[in-house]
């Protein structure tokens, strides 16, 4: 069949064209017929998907994760930085960071999840420097510990002056989500950059203070 470049997710990958529906069977079709695939082929597995041709089969990786839990928390964060060497735009790096990685996950390795964050945020690939800011947005949500925000306000401040759409947009998202645990920091901090911040990021958060809403 004919395949498509996909650019919607920021990425020239060819596309399968399988809807995420249809895409979240699959994963559940193999997670029920390989109950006990072996970490090293769990690995394995991922590496190949990561490495792959398709838009397609880099979407999957993250959803893998999440449905072998054990797996994922023994997982050496050294490959989180080698999978993205093979992602790029908001679509498939946003499949591997969104959610995938839980307040429990990182509390466990929280030293060496602050390293790698650190070091994404001064990373010159820049889907590495989003990475940095969407792998924070689910802890800052899920958790009032102000070790997650606190780290979210210092690579937000050190990301803030850039222009393009991939940190600007990750900034706004990861900004409001760390209002529901944390409105009052969020409310200074806001009043604090205003003239630094980038102006999506400012106006999306002020409605959400404001609002409440998204």
């Amino acid at each position: 069949s004919k395949h498509f470049k996909n650019n919607y997710g920021g990425n020239s990958d060819p596309s399968l064209h399988i809807n995420s529906q249809t895409l979240l069977l699959i994963v559940k079709d193999f997670v029920n017929k390989h109950k006990n695939l072996m970490f090293d082929e769990f690995l394995e597995l991922l590496d190949l998907l990561y490495e792959g041709k398709y838009d397609d089969e880099k979407q999957v990786g993250g959803k893998l994760l999440q449905y072998y839990p054990v797996h994922k928390r023994n997982i050496e964060l050294i490959r989180l930085d080698v999978w993205l060497n093979h992602l790029n735009g908001w679509s498939q790096v946003d499949s591997l960071c969104q959610s995938v990685f839980s307040v429990e996950d990182m509390t466990e390795n929280w030293d060496k999840w602050q390293k790698i964050l650190v070091s994404f945020s001064k990373d010159k690939n820049i889907n590495k420097r989003r990475a940095s800011l969407v792998l924070l947005t689910a802890p800052v949500r899920q958790s009032t510990n102000t070790e997650f925000s606190e780290l979210a306000f210092m690579l937000i401040d050190r990301l803030k002056n850039e222009k393009g759409i991939l940190i600007t947009k990750a900034i706004s998202w990861l900004l409001r989500d760390m209002v529901k645990n944390h409105k009052n920091e969020v409310a200074t901090y806001l009043e604090r950059t205003q003239n630094e911040l980038p102006k999506i990021a400012f106006r999306e958060t002020k409605r959400k203070l404001e609002t409440g809403r998204k």
